[in-house]
């Protein structure tokens, strides 16, 4: 019923830039949290950034001043803009969401296929 779509990752070497962008489709009512999490092989899933309905945006401490969430509400649509990359933000990204389907029904966190950032010379 809802599908979450990552697209904008790639390779980029160390100091450059990307944005992320994960777009929600479906039966879709309202979009709670959005956030950003990011998976190297053999670690845990780890929080990167998520942004409220409000606009209360929260960062890991690694990322903190160098990557930018935002949300485009008529586009259901999350951003991450990533700057001055490093080899350590090499990872899978993926997108989660709390979405509602109806009004009266509670919501469902949702993730996306996930996008791979290699930051590489």
């Amino acid at each position: 019923q809802v599908q979450l779509v990552e697209s904008g990752g790639g390779l980029v070497q160390p100091g450059g830039s990307l944005r992320l962008s994960c777009v929600a489709s479906g039966s879709i009512f309202s979009i709670l949290d959005m956030g950003w999490y990011r998976q190297v092989p053999g670690k845990q899933r780890e929080l990167v950034a998520t942004i409220s309905s409000g606009g209360y945006t929260n960062y890991a401490d690694s990322v903190t001043g160098r990557f930018t969430i935002s949300r485009d509400d008529a586009k259901n649509t999350v951003y991450l803009q990533m700057n001055s990359l490093k080899a350590e933000d090499t990872a899978v990204y993926y997108c989660n969401a709390d979405i509602k389907l109806g009004k009266w029904r509670p919501s469902a966190n949702y993730w996306g296929q996930g996008t791979q950032v290699t930051v590489s010379s």
